[in-house]
Order: C-alpha cells, then sequence, then structure tokens
C-alpha cells in the first residue's frame, strides 16, 4: 500500500468514526419539535422565503458562525458547508478555485447584495473568491445544484450569495498574526424610522509564503475595501435602495520566467481593482412586491512581471450593467408567483485584444403551491444572447413534511453558462460556440429543523453537463466537454447542551470527463467538515475546535499528477473583556501537516493568529 493509499485508508476510517459519533451525539439533541427561527434564503425564487419551503440544497451561514470562524479568509467559512471543495494557487489573496459539487469555479453565480461579481474579461469568467475577505460580510447562502431558471447564465454548479451588514452602532476589530499578516476592519450603522446606512471598510496585507511550493522568497497581500448599504423609505410603500463596494488588491506570484519556462521562485504580483454597485426600488403593497434596479460591475487586473516594474505586461478590463425588475405575487392563498427581466451588456478588452461587447435579455416565470406541509415550485426561463440566439430553462422542486420533524425534498433544475467574451473574441476566439447546459436531479430526506435547534440530513444528486467549452491547441475555442457529477451528501448539526453545539458535514463525490474517462481534476471524493463549540462556565470563554478532510484527488485532467488527501485542525478561544471587547484567538494546522490543493503551489503549515473586537 503506498503512502497516498495508506493515507486515504486512514481518512476513510476517520470519516466512519465521525459519522457514527455525530449520529449517535446528535440524535437525542432532534428529539425535540421543530421551533421558529428558521433561516430565511433569496436564492432559491429571488424573493425571502424561510429554507423549508423549498426542495433545493440551501446552507446559510450568518453573522455570528463567520465572527466564530474568525479572520479576514472567506475560504474557511465556505469549506464548512457540504458538497464544497477549493483549490488555491498559493498564499492568501491568491487564485481561488470554488467547486460546488463538482462543477466549475466559473459555473457558480456569485453576488454582493444582489450585484453579480463575475469578471467578464476572464478567459472562463466567474469570480475569484480569493479576492473576497469576510469584512462587512454578515450573511453568506449557498444554493448547491442548477438554477438557471431564476438566475440565469453561469447557475450551473449553484449560486453563492453575500450579505453585506446593516445594522446599529459601531463594530471594529483588528487581528495579527503568522506570516506578519495584519488584518482590520470597522463598520459605522445609523438606523431609523423609514432609514438605515451602513458604511464599512478594512486593510488586509500579508508577508505570505512562496507561492511556489519550492521557493524561499515569501509572496504577499495587500488588500483595501470599502462597501455601503444604504434604503430610504420615499412613502409607505416604496423604498430607495442602494449598495456599493470597492477593491484594491495586489498579490505576489511565482511564474514561469525564460529561458527555461518552469515554475520558479519569481517576484511577480498581480493588481486587481474591483467595483460594484445597484441602486433599484423596492415597492411592497398587500399581496405584491416589485423591485426595480441598476447594477454595475467593474474588474480590471494587471500584471506585473517585476515588482519594480512601472507598467504591466499584462492588463485585461471587463465591466458589466444590469438592468433587472423582479415580483412576487400570491395569487391565491395557496399560490404564489415569481417573475422577473432582466438584460445585460458586457464588455471587455485586453492588453492584446480590443474591446468587445455582448447583450443577452431575459425572463423568467416561477410557480409556487403552498398548503400546510407541502410545498411545490416549477417555473421557466427564456434568454436571448446577440451571440448564440435564444436558449429555455426549466427547473422544479418540491417539499412534504411526511411526520413531524421529517421532510422529504426533491428538486430537478437545468443550467446553462453563456460563452465569454474572451471565448468568442479573444486568443482562439470562436463565434460559433453555444452555451454550456446542465441538468440536476436531486433528493432528500431530513429530519430536525434549520434553526439550529438540531438537524439530520441526506442528500443524493447528479449533474450531468454537456457542450462544455475547451481549448483545443492550437485551434482555439470549441463545445467538447461532457462531464458528470454524482454523490452524497450527509450533514449534522445540533444544540447537544445549552453550551455545546456540534456540527458535520460529508460529502462523496464522483465527478467525471465522460468523454476521457478520467476524474475532473482538483475535486476530492471525500470530504468531511466537522465542529464543536463550547461556551464554558468561565466568564464567557468559548472554545471550538474545526476538522477538515479531503480525499485523493489529482491535479490534472490526465490523471497523472496526484494530490494525497490530508487532514487539517483549527482551534479557537474567544472571551468577551467586558461588554464591548472580545479578545480572540485561533491555531490553524495544529498539527502542521503538508498538503497541497494545487500541484507545485504553497500552502501554510501551522499558524497562530491573535485579536480583538469591539462594538457599540
Amino acid at each position: 500500500m503506498n503512502g497516498s493509499s495508506f493515507m486515504m485508508e486512514g481518512i476513510r476510517v476517520k470519516y466512519l468514526l465521525l459519522l457514527t459519533s455525530s449520529a449517535i451525539l446528535v440524535a437525542p439533541a432532534l428529539a425535540q419539535d421543530r421551533q421558529d427561527g428558521e433561516p430565511i434564503t433569496v436564492v432559491a425564487s429571488g424573493t425571502a422565503q424561510p429554507v423549508s419551503q423549498t426542495g433545493q440544497s440551501i446552507s446559510v451561514i450568518d453573522a455570528d458562525q463567520i465572527a466564530a470562524v474568525q479572520g479576514p479568509d472567506l475560504i474557511r467559512v465556505l469549506e464548512r458547508l457540504p458538497g464544497v471543495s477549493l483549490a488555491r494557487s498559493g498564499p492568501l489573496g491568491s487564485q481561488t478555485s470554488l467547486f460546488v459539487r463538482g462543477a466549475n469555479s466559473q459555473q457558480v453565480v456569485v453576488t454582493l447584495d444582489g450585484v453579480r461579481l463575475a469578471d467578464v474579461a476572464a478567459p472562463s469568467g466567474g469570480f475569484d473568491v480569493g479576492t473576497m475577505v469576510t469584512g462587512g460580510i454578515d450573511r453568506v447562502e449557498l444554493l448547491r445544484g442548477s438554477n438557471s431558471v431564476v438566475w440565469g447564465s453561469d447557475a450551473i454548479g449553484g449560486v453563492l450569495a453575500l450579505t453585506s451588514a446593516e445594522f446599529s452602532g459601531l463594530r471594529a476589530g483588528i487581528e495579527y498574526g503568522a506570516n506578519a499578516t495584519l488584518s482590520a476592519d470597522a463598520a459605522l450603522g445609523t438606523q431609523g424610522n423609514g432609514y438605515g446606512l451602513t458604511l464599512s471598510g478594512g486593510h488586509v496585507r500579508s508577508d505570505g509564503i512562496s507561492a511556489f511550493a519550492g521557493g524561499t522568497e515569501p509572496d504577499g497581500l495587500r488588500q483595501w475595501h470599502g462597501s455601503l448599504r444604504g434604503r430610504a423609505d420615499l412613502n409607505d410603500r416604496l423604498t430607495l435602495v442602494a449598495a456599493a463596494r470597492y477593491a484594491d488588491h495586489r498579490v505576489d506570484f511565482d511564474g514561469f520566467p525564460p529561458p527555461a519556462y518552469s515554475f520558479a521562485d519569481t517576484p511577480e504580483y498581480q493588481a486587481t481593482r474591483q467595483g460594484s454597485g445597484r441602486v433599484g426600488l423596492d415597492y411592497a403593497a398587500g399581496a405584491t412586491m416589485l423591485k426595480l434596479g441598476v447594477a454595475y460591475s467593474d474588474t480590471r487586473r494587471d500584471y506585473f512581471d517585476d515588482a519594480a516594474s512601472a507598467a504591466p505586461n499584462f492588463a485585461t478590463a471587463g465591466k458589466s450593467w444590469r438592468a433587472d425588475l423582479s415580483g412576487k405575487a400570491d395569487l391565491t392563498s395557496a399560490v404564489t408567483l415569481n417573475f422577473g427581466a432582466d438584460s445585460e451588456w458586457t464588455r471587455f478588452s485586453t492588453s492584446f485584444d480590443p474591446a468587445k461587447a455582448a447583450r443577452i435579455a431575459s425572463a423568467h416565470v416561477l410557480l409556487g403551491y403552498h398548503v400546510g406541509g407541502l410545498h411545490l415550485s416549477a417555473g421557466t426561463r427564456i434568454d436571448d444572447h446577440d451571440r448564440f440566439g435564444t436558449h429555455w430553462t426549466f427547473g422544479a422542486n418540491g417539499a412534504i413534511d411526511l411526520a413531524q420533524n421529517l421532510r422529504l425534498r426533491a428538486a430537478y433544475g437545468e443550467g446553462f453558462k453563456a460563452p465569454t467574451l474572451y471565448q468568442l473574441y479573444g486568443y482562439g476566439g470562436n463565434l460559433a460556440l453555444q452555451p454550456e447546459t446542465s441538468k440536476a436531479y436531486e433528493a432528500g430526506l431530513e429530519y430536525g429543523a434549520h434553526n439550529g435547534h438540531g438537524l439530520i440530513a441526506i442528500t443524493l444528486f447528479r449533474r450531468d453537463s454537456r457542450n462544455l467549452i475547451d481549448y483545443v491547441w492550437p485551434d482555439g475555442y470549441f463545445n467538447t466537454g461532457r462531464t458528470r457529477a454524482e454523490g452524497v451528501e450527509m450533514e449534522a448539526g445540533a444544540a447537544l447542551t445549552d453550551r455545546l453545539q456540534a456540527r458535520f458535514a460529508y460529502t462523496h463525490l464522483k465527478a467525471t470527463d465522460r468523454a476521457a474517462g478520467k476524474d475532473l481534476p482538483r475535486r476530492p471524493q471525500d470530504l468531511v467538515s466537522a465542529g464543536l463549540d463550547w461556551t464554558t462556565p468561565l466568564a464567557g470563554l468559548t472554545l471550538g475546535a474545526d476538522l477538515r478532510l479531503a480525499g485523493d484527488s489529482y491535479d490534472d485532467r490526465g490523471n497523472v499528477t496526484r494530490l494525497d488527501g490530508y487532514g487539517l485542525l483549527t482551534l479557537r478561544a474567544a472571551v468577551p473583556l467586558d461588554a464591548r471587547f472580545e479578545l480572540y484567538g485561533r491555531i490553524e494546522n495544529v498539527t502542521d501537516s503538508g498538503y497541497e490543493t494545487v500541484a507545485n503551489y504553497g500552502t501554510y503549515g501551522r499558524s497562530a493568529f491573535v485579536g480583538v473586537r469591539a462594538k457599540w
């Protein structure tokens, strides 16, 4: 048995032990009636509804949970969720791919306060989650599964919706730790009768580690970010809403310098400037709700091959404008209608490609039926793209209470992803490309409730994707790919006692390239995320532990380079100093495990951090 197989067997044993112990621990806590307070989600239908009223797989992380995780790294928040794996090319702030149930990272819609954050100048589009930090973020929602009926293009893998803070008062925090990593953020908010305004901002810097695993020169990060969120009632039915964010992000990386053109420890860096915002009107009158808005997103990247360079050796610029109208109407006491229409204009250019633009216009309807413990929804969408034409999408889902605390749910969703401007007009561009498409199925059984008091859930899923766009050397981009991702998710969470909270998530995933008969790269077949949080009797001291286990995977489509499985343990603590101040700290990778999520790229060893938070 080789080293990686031995490690994999050890991980599988740990999976079974964790699963058994979690079921034993959680089951008593679930022997109680459902309670109010379950999370509300918007990613299922585009409007607010309880998670239990949809048949889709949705996870919600609130502000308290984000604070408990500690630190600016959004990855550590996302990897607690089932079905999620991430691959980061080096230190904090580096290019990071988010895989949801094995889908490509660019096949997941990412929004902040309703604004899509895709980089339309990137070859495959999508959003680099490595550029997003937790400062100013108060809520994370993740829908796992295709849902293009509501979200349109790119929603093959799911939807990640981030929401910024909205509150009254002042929050501030500062943290320092390993690799001279300093993060500081603050938010000031005010709310009153008919208005609210919150401003937040922060700074993160780090000396980092070498992006090249074999290197010695550290590659650092520096980011400034700021955001605004506000609302004002114009009358008792109409509200003006606005949100905006700007981030200036610089991260060092290692490249492939001449004459050898091999991965080496070289001083290069990337500067990214992200701006986004939305302004709109919300209307609510009785059984009718309408939302109208205009959103803007702009991402500019400059690549420098030397820290002393005055001008970039390569630059990209991508921007989008989106006008949207959505609404909900209660047709009867049991029947609801969600609807929407939008039009998006995108534009990109690079140092070597002249500016090009595209437009896509869409409309959708979603009919819902809700009676007692039965919830059904079905809808369709039409998209008209000025390059590839018209595309129809269908989706349906349902949930039914079989008994007290026991719920059955199922969903079918279609997804599609329009060709990016780079794939149409960039190097190797092809105007004959068709959109990528998917059909996703899932069925699940839940016992308990999504309110923190106790839940056990198991979900079977499968997604088939076709017409995936790949670059075929040397001819350019073509529709060549066919993939399948299928597996099972298990999750459990409960307040075991008044002071002890437990969580557990396990995913078994088989993601394959059906044309080549190979595993898709950087998607571990087995993933475990587990944690305990204990509020001790000692002056409010809380202690926490997080465990992340990942099985073996491959780094390349040919399945030649293997990535060994690994386990990471984080220990956390926090204690209030008084009513306003809290001192906290953590140790990441306690066992100092060596691992890689991308072959030959560096990862952090044992790292310690300490910080203080304040609120007024």
